[in-house]
């Protein structure tokens, strides 16, 4: 026997890779003939499996199973595969298998039928106008999808068509487009169309364009230019936040951005700031306006200077505009002006107590419009107390009425006026000035004592002093300090009072020597601190009282009666007939009142033909209801001597047998006025004799039946002597039955 190692592969069995040509039209088409070294005519069944074969995709490749002829029975395409792996299979007629699965390879060469394909139908790039040559914009990019290790792949970019000026150029083998050449302007052309190339093979095979949009963009390298030299407008005097007009620019950069925006300055002719200048943003123009008014008689015509630049700063190679600066003149429309009060609010003082027809100030405005002749006249428009009067045409102000001190049109002293100044323009002018006049203060009032009563104890020392008080209707500085003195002319006061200061409005009266108890009437002389100072003589009321341990008085009902003292008989009498006046007018008023209710009480029983009474019913049945109308007659009420005769009344059960007989019933009144007293009356005597009242002794009403749970009212009357019954649960009812308890317990 052979010495048995590793197996050798026949060389026929050992298949070289194979190469096919995409697109190949010749259908079926030869691949190649695998043989196995132990053939047998015959005797050896060749097949194929993989990719193509039993895979997807299906029946691109086939055998035959007795030669061993691989066919391809499709067009291969190698953008979608590029080879294919299959594996070869030998077996003999009862399918053992003669040799080992071997590889069989195909590769699909391939052709170029692919164009190339750019990433976009349209590429777009910006770059600065004015750009150096070699500026690179943008890069276009295109794909081919045969194969890169190929020339079927190999891309060159070109340009076919970009205008007549060749600003550009592109790099074949990247596709990045540059400026080619100075001279890019956007204000000449701001937009570049390009057509651009891809072709494979090197630039010599299949060819694909595309579209690219170069946009310029702007720098600031064109200024701002007027329209012309001189502008011309009009503007109307004392106006202001009004616009005058407009100067017009031109600027050849891009509209809207900053590099075409404009912004003006005033130079020269605005000294005093009257005139703005802004920028209209849709229109770039400058809006000139007025920020203060003008006034035609001071100046009746501007020339300003007014220079334009834009917001952006120029570029260094732009050229400088010789119309960067404009003059505009400016005419002042005379118009008619209000007349003005220079001194608005006039303030002057009056003193209180002017007489009538005093002039007091002229108060007039001026026409500003000097080039007009115009007369002004003057009229009151707000005088609260009436207190002026106003000369049209002069302007001077006199007094109509005096003017007094206090007052409700007063405002802290100041009485305040309204004048209005008119022109006699057409239409007229007016002005309102304010005159505030300050009503000055008069000593015209002495301080009065108060109060001017006072009750002290008659010993010196402690309790014999009294706090006097002064008031003034002045104001200050006509008022307090206060100065208290006893009369100058009753010298002998002096002995047994004295006064000494204890603020600026009191004074301390006190008693030097003992005085005896009664009325005292002491001359004062009270002076303010005015300018000239006012004095008045008043009698001070004192009543000396018993003085206590204490220094006060003892008896202050005494003290206090005594103070009255000092009341003059005028007003005594008048107290005490308006206390009579009172006290009878309420007199009056209670009897008309009582009169009243017993005059309505007995009418109402006159007019009623059926007694209030008549409307007890009885009720004790529990079913009878409003049809039941078998009451109590009123009448045994009414007549209870025509019911009840003078015989012997029943006896009550629960009564002693001791007990007296009462008399017989009670009269009712001649002529009764009130039903009310009538029961009340009746009802105390029922209460005070216990024994026998009459007509409301305790009924049997109904039989409840023997085992109750209640008590039975019938056994309060169910013997005839207390010694039968006991009383003792009667405590135990409540407050209600307490009476009865006391009764009978």
């Amino acid at each position: 026997r052979q010495h048995e190692g590793p197996r050798r592969v026949k060389r026929a069995w050992v298949i070289p890779p194979i190469s096919v040509s995409e697109n190949h039209k010749r259908i079926p088409h030869l691949l190649v003939q695998i043989k196995s070294d132990k053939q047998q005519p015959g005797g050896v069944i060749y097949s194929i499996k993989g990719p193509g074969v039993d895979e997807e995709p299906l029946g691109i490749f086939s055998i035959d199973k007795f030669s061993g002829k691989v066919f391809l029975n499709a067009m291969l395409d190698r953008e979608e595969n590029d080879r294919y792996r299959l594996r070869a299979f030998a077996l003999d007629l009862g399918g053992v298998t003669l040799e080992d699965p071997t590889d069989l390879e195909i590769i699909v060469v391939d052709q170029n039928d692919n164009r190339p394909l750019f990433q976009q139908d349209v590429f777009t790039g910006h770059v600065v106008e004015g750009a150096e040559p070699g500026t690179c914009v943008m890069t276009v990019d295109a794909t081919d999808a045969d194969d890169p290790d190929t020339d079927n792949a190999a891309l060159r970019y070109s340009i076919l068509d970009q205008g007549t000026a060749g600003m550009f150029s592109i790099n074949a083998t990247t596709g990045e487009i540059c400026t080619a050449r100075p001279g890019l302007d956007r204000e000449t052309m701001g937009v570049y169309n390009l057509t651009v190339q891809a072709a494979d093979m090197s630039g010599d095979g299949l060819t694909t364009t595309a579209m690219a949009v170069i946009y310029l963009e702007d720098i600031n390298d064109n200024p701002p230019e007027f329209t012309k030299e001189e502008f011309s407008m009009e503007a109307e005097e004392q106006v202001a936040g009004v616009d005058v007009g407009k100067v017009f620019v031109h600027d050849k950069d891009l509209a809207g951005s900053p590099n075409w925006l404009a912004k003006f300055t005033i130079l020269e002719g605005d000294p005093e700031g009257a005139f703005a200048i802004r920028t209209d943003p849709h229109t770039n123009d400058g809006v000139l306006s007025l920020v203060k008014p003008l006034d035609h008689e001071v100046r009746d015509r501007f020339e300003l200077t007014v220079s334009v630049q834009n917001e952006q700063p120029l570029e260094p190679a732009a050229p400088s505009s010789p119309r960067a600066l404009a003059t505009v003149r400016v005419r002042v429309r005379d118009v008619n002006e209000a007349p003005v009060f220079r001194e608005n609010p006039r303030r002057i003082s009056v003193l209180e107590g002017t007489p009538p027809g005093t002039p007091i100030t002229t108060y007039t405005a001026s026409d500003p419009d000097t080039h007009q002749l115009q007369t002004l006249t003057y009229a009151l428009l707000y005088d609260p107390a009436g207190w002026l009067q106003l000369d049209p045409h002069a302007g001077t102000v006199r007094t109509k009425r005096e003017l007094l001190h206090p007052s409700a049109f007063l405002q802290g002293g100041w009485y305040i006026a309204l004048l209005l100044a008119r022109d006699d323009a057409e239409p007229p002018l007016s002005a309102t000035g304010t005159l505030s006049i300050e009503i000055l203060e008069v000593n015209d009032h002495a301080p009065q004592l108060q109060p001017p009563t006072g009750v002290l104890c008659g010993r010196p020392g402690r309790g014999g002093t009294l706090l006097l008080g002064a008031t003034d209707e002045d104001r200050p500085p006509h008022g307090a300090p206060f100065h208290f003195q006893l009369s100058p002319q009753h010298p002998q006061l002096a002995r047994n009072w004295s006064i000494a200061r204890f603020n600026v409005t009191h004074a301390v009266l006190a008693v030097l020597a003992e005085l005896p108890e009664g009325p005292y009437s002491l001359p004062l002389l009270l002076r303010d601190s005015g300018t000239p100072p006012q004095e008045q003589q008043q009698l001070l009321n004192i009543s000396v009282c018993h003085c206590g341990r204490e220094g006060t008085c003892q008896d202050g009902v005494l003290a206090a009666a005594t103070a009255g003292a000092g009341i003059t008989l005028g007003a005594l009498l008048i107290i005490l007939g308006s206390t009579i006046l009172l006290l009878v007018l309420a007199a009056l008023g209670a009897l008309r009142v009582r009169g009243h209710r017993r005059a309505l009480r007995k009418g109402l029983l006159e007019r009623s033909g059926d007694d209030m009474r008549d409307n007890i019913l009885n009720y004790d049945e529990q079913g009878g209801g409003e049809e039941d109308q078998d009451a109590y007659d009123i009448n045994q009420l009414r007549h209870p001597e025509l019911f009840c005769p003078r015989a012997k009344p029943p006896l009550r059960r629960d009564a002693p047998l001791s007990s007296a007989t009462p008399p017989g019933p009670r009269r009712l009144p001649n002529s009764p006025s009130d039903i009310e007293d009538f029961i009340n009356e009746g009802l105390e005597a029922a209460d005070s004799d216990p024994s026998v009242p009459p007509y409301d002794t305790a009924l049997i009403y109904d039989y409840e039946g023997s085992g109750s749970v209640a008590s039975r009212l019938s056994s309060i009357v169910s013997s005839l002597t207390d010694e039968d019954q006991d009383y003792d649960y009667l405590s135990e009812w409540g407050p209600r039955f307490r009476r009865l308890a006391d009764l009978y317990g």
